[in-house]
């Protein structure tokens, strides 16, 4: 079984002093502070990581596993997918971050073992432009079709419209961006905290795009390429139900999500996803804190192995 949308393996960061992101709190309305010492935070979120990639692992799924051990001040490393992405063809992006200690994520290492353990043919550094205060952070800004080529994107100061043209003009994809709002009215920061894109569905909250046009289209787009839309409310896209990532496991589809994004989704809604996927619920409240969920813990490997 082979699914474009759906890797097979990807990279994961096992963190050791990660913490709620004092730089990103300002315009990440998901974040909440845990109420322990640093340390007792730290050590949680690593138990929650590893019983992640153990679960990941026991369907399937091939996960590559990168400690970072804190030296450098990173304190949402967990969240690997802002900063690389892989293409299929052997491409491979680096992301421009938005905040300084996010920048201090982006690791040589992971793209080595990329390059060593699947064919890369090319890898585009986009991070450069950071100096001219621009940031595309990787797909956490861009929720990607696979199959359908195209970028759906939250507009954001995580997401610089030229680059975004940019991107999509270098890897092959149709940009589709629009403005989305929370329940409160707040902008939404990552476009993947509001959708998720399946093989056979996707899963969004049209609600919270603003503009009725543009809503249509995202609506009639995802529709066009064959998918059941499963419309979120804002309640489910408050408990990450928008921040799941579809997998390609040992014998189908799963879907990683969190337990609490599980618990939040309607019956109807799981039979849409169980017609072509497992739901694969993580427990990581501690991670989500940082005001991510397993979406955002996973870069998926779109490439071939050697």
């Amino acid at each position: 079984m082979h699914s474009l949308q759906a890797p097979s393996a990807v990279v994961m960061i096992r963190p050791h002093a990660f913490a709620s992101n004092p730089e990103t709190r300002d315009d990440n309305a998901f974040q909440t502070l845990a109420n322990r010492s640093a340390e007792a935070t730290s050590a949680a979120a690593r138990d929650e990581h590893d019983h992640a990639v153990a679960q990941l692992r026991d369907a399937g799924v091939t996960v590559h596993v990168f400690d970072d051990f804190g030296d450098n001040d990173t304190p949402d490393s967990v969240f690997p997918n802002n900063w690389f992405s892989t293409h299929p063809g052997g491409h491979v992006a680096i992301y421009p971050m938005f905040v300084p200690s996010r920048r201090r994520e982006r690791r040589m290492d992971v793209i080595e073992m990329l390059k060593r353990d699947y064919r890369v043919q090319d890898v585009i550094d986009y991070s450069g432009l950071e100096q001219d205060n621009l940031a595309l952070e990787g797909t956490g800004a861009m929720v990607l079709d696979h199959v359908g080529r195209i970028a759906y994107t939250v507009k954001s100061n995580r997401a610089d419209p030229v680059l975004l043209e940019r991107f999509c003009t270098h890897f092959n994809y149709e940009p589709i961006a629009f403005e989305a709002r929370d329940a409160q009215g707040r902008d939404v920061y990552h476009t993947n905290v509001l959708m998720g894109i399946g093989t056979h569905y996707a899963l969004i909250c049209l609600d919270m795009i603003t503009d009725p046009e543009r809503r249509a289209t995202v609506k009639a787009r995802l529709e066009e390429s064959g998918r059941t839309v499963i419309d979120l409310t804002h309640g489910q896209i408050a408990e990450f139900a928008g921040n799941a990532i579809e997998l390609t496991g040992r014998d189908r589809l799963v879907l990683a999500l969190s337990s609490r994004a599980l618990a939040s989704l309607r019956p109807d809604q799981i039979d849409i996803i169980q017609d072509s996927a497992t739901p694969l619920p993580l427990s990581v409240p501690t991670i989500e804190t940082a005001g991510g969920s397993v979406r955002c813990m996973i870069a998926g490997i779109h490439l071939s192995r050697r």
